[in-house]
């Protein structure tokens, strides 16, 4: 990773290529071994092949850019490992590189987005916020729980010297916090940073593997109008086929590195992949026991890097005597979710 800023003062194609040199660096593989090169973004990053070409590639393989944001971040690996599976590909560098806060920002409405006007739907908040206020009604959580996922948030950032938000947040200083679109504060929301993150993912280097990758989705926060329930994020869809095809259960997760980019998604997501059912999600949140959950900060407190700098931080807690990392990527309710295992 790259260090995480708000304003980097740098292109994102500097950004990219220092992050993918130093995953280089770090497997042991020189540029120019890679033989593929994947990359994720929404029009705010920089082409897989000028980052090869500054990264000294000259016989680039398979390549693509990726159109989509969060949902990309887990589902990214599955793209690699299938070409690692296939024979297309021995080293496949993974990145994703925006500058978040200072360049083009995510909480706005393009033209292309004329649907959402209908319903006062002005960028990606709204939208959400408004399935959170049905799922907060639903599950009887209230502020205080949300707070309970802040908070442990910024405690567990509070050990990690990248986070750029970290320490105590007691409750009245998180109700004191403004609403952007209520039930969300600005505390709620992910945070807008600039920086780049990158994996070498290889099938001849030794490390944490890739178990399983799903993908998929169906009609909920992100299509409202056609959605029996509008709470009904990415998890509700690919968790059972999560387990499915990985041949694992919630309880050989030893951590958990859901995409938090609004506080309402962790017990949504707990609750979708088994972790907790939903009568228990209360206090379970309020005696503080989703502490294993994002041990970095994640993205409401590290910083914003659309959900790779979690799965970064998974192979960092499987090279630390972890075994078995759960990563997700949300797109409202289309969206992934990989294993990963030491």
């Amino acid at each position: 990773m790259t260090a995480l800023t708000r304003a980097s003062g740098r292109t994102v194609l500097d950004l990219a290529v220092e992050a993918c040199r130093a995953a280089c660096a770090d497997a042991g593989v020189a540029p120019g071994e890679v033989d593929a090169l994947l990359s994720y973004h929404l029009n705010d990053s920089v082409p897989v092949t000028r980052v090869a070409r500054a990264l000294g590639v000259e016989r680039l393989g398979w390549h693509n850019d990726i159109a989509g944001g969060g949902t990309q971040a887990a589902s990214v690996l599955g793209d690699a490992a299938m070409l690692v599976h296939a024979g297309l590909a021995r080293h496949v560098l993974v990145f994703r590189a925006l500058n978040g806060r200072s360049g083009r920002r995510m909480n706005t409405v393009s033209t292309g987005e004329q649907e959402r006007f209908t319903y006062g739907m002005a960028g990606p908040i709204p939208l959400f916020a408004l399935a959170a206020t049905r799922y907060l009604h639903d599950t009887g959580l209230t502020e205080e729980h949300l707070h309970a996922v802040v908070a442990q948030s910024r405690a567990n950032a509070g050990a990690n010297p990248r986070a750029l938000r970290a320490g105590p947040l007691d409750l009245a200083a998180y109700l004191a916090k403004p609403y952007v679109c209520t039930p969300l504060r600005t505390a709620d929301c992910c945070q807008e940073s600039d920086g780049a993150c990158a994996l070498l993912v290889s099938g001849v280097l030794d490390g944490p593997r890739v178990r399983a990758v799903v993908r998929g989705g169906g009609p909920g926060c992100s299509a409202m109008d056609r959605a029996p329930d509008v709470t009904a994020t990415f998890s509700a869809y690919v968790a059972p086929r999560l387990w499915e095809v990985s041949g694992l259960r919630p309880a050989d997760v030893d951590v958990a590195l859901p995409y938090d980019a609004y506080s309402w998604l962790v017990p949504r997501q707990l609750e979708d992949f088994g972790f907790v059912a939903r009568g228990d999600l209360g206090p379970y949140l309020l005696e503080r026991r989703h502490a294993w959950v994002n041990p970095h900060g994640g993205l409401l407190s590290e910083g914003y890097v659309h959900g790779l700098n979690n799965v970064v931080q998974a192979v960092r807690e499987l090279r630390g005597g972890r075994e078995a990392a759960l990563v997700t990527g949300f797109g409202g309710s289309y969206g992934s979710a990989a294993i990963l295992v030491s």
